[in-house]
């Protein structure tokens, strides 16, 4: 690069400032926002395992983790119903295990019934033996 023109050195350096300010301008907002929006979602998740963890009881935590590991949707499901019991009062102790067992058995009753065709079905192809493709 020191074997280049000045002059090129110059346009390219006024160039980089030039791009350095919009950055800061325009762009540094949006990466601004990007940080805050993470930071608020950070947040979020904090008070949401923070009230989890007075909510639940040890063991029931444990559970709770080990579904998270096999199926993510079903403990953020779990989660959202324990939360929403939690806000509107009809938690009165800390949930155990087996009572969390409870709550997933009535979740998968209730999928059930809304999923009420499970298993797999086939649908034979009716063969139709007709003489007339044997004419010859």
């Amino acid at each position: 690069m020191d074997d280049q023109d000045p002059e090129l050195q110059a346009i390219r350096a006024a160039r980089m400032a030039q791009l350095q300010k919009q950055g800061s301008a325009g762009g540094g907002s949006a990466r601004g926002s990007d940080e805050q929006n993470a930071e608020k979602q950070q947040e979020q998740d904090q008070m949401r395992r923070d009230l989890l963890a007075t909510v639940l009881d040890s063991g029931a935590r444990e559970r709770l983790s080990r579904i998270a590991l096999v199926n993510s949707s079903l403990s953020s499901q779990m989660e959202g119903i324990l939360l929403r019991m939690a806000q509107t009062g009809q938690l009165r102790q800390r949930v155990t295990e087996e009572q969390l067992i409870g709550l997933l058995e009535q979740a998968s009753e209730a999928q059930g019934k809304s999923n009420t065709k499970k298993g797999i079905s086939f649908q034979r192809r009716k063969v139709v033996d007709d003489d007339d493709d044997l004419d010859l």
